[in-house]
């Protein structure tokens, strides 16, 4: 029974002191307002910046029924919206995920979007610009952002969970038999 319990420890220590390889992480993303529905998912680089924040490297999803059909380049300004360049970033927490610059994208409809945080409102609020050959828009939207878990983790936690409870239960065996 002790060997159960000694390889159950092991397996979690094992499951939580592996070293974890750099990845890219996974985000769930989605804004509305009057008018705008858009969701999808994000990618982002693994290390973040001095102040938290990820580089945007991917994008899937839709914009109101509108495919997205990739990334605008970082640095660069979506048609219409010039001079304001993007910096394709997002960090963790509630306020501020995507900076006043944001992110964008384009739409196989031929659309640009650039979600922003626009901080110079009180209270600071999350905007879209967005724009087409014929049109420009700028819009109140409401956004959030939420990380993936990887499957990864998740599996560690399981194996984990499953290994305390396979030594809890050979413990609560040993127990009730009479020495």
């Amino acid at each position: 029974m002790k060997a159960k319990q000694a390889l159950a420890a092991i397996a979690v220590a094992g499951a939580f002191a592996a070293p974890q390889a750099w990845a890219d992480i996974v985000w769930n993303w989605s804004y509305s307002g009057a008018g705008i529905q858009a969701g999808g998912t994000l990618t982002t680089e693994d290390a973040a910046d001095a102040d938290g924040f990820r580089l945007i490297t991917a994008i899937s999803g839709s914009r109101n029924g509108d495919p997205i059909t990739g990334l605008y380049p970082t640095g660069a300004a979506i048609p219409g919206n010039e001079p304001f360049a993007l910096d394709n970033l997002i960090r963790f927490g509630p306020q501020g995920q995507i900076t006043v610059h944001g992110f964008g994208f384009t739409t196989a409809a031929g659309g640009y979007a650039n979600p922003f945080y626009a901080d110079f409102f009180d209270p600071a609020i999350y905007m879209e610009v967005f724009t087409t050959a014929a049109t420009y828009a700028e819009v109140p939207v409401t956004f959030t952002a939420s990380v993936v878990p990887e499957p990864a983790s998740i599996l560690l936690l399981l194996a984990g969970l499953g290994a305390a409870g396979w030594a809890g239960a050979g413990r609560r065996r040993g127990a009730a038999t009479p020495a």
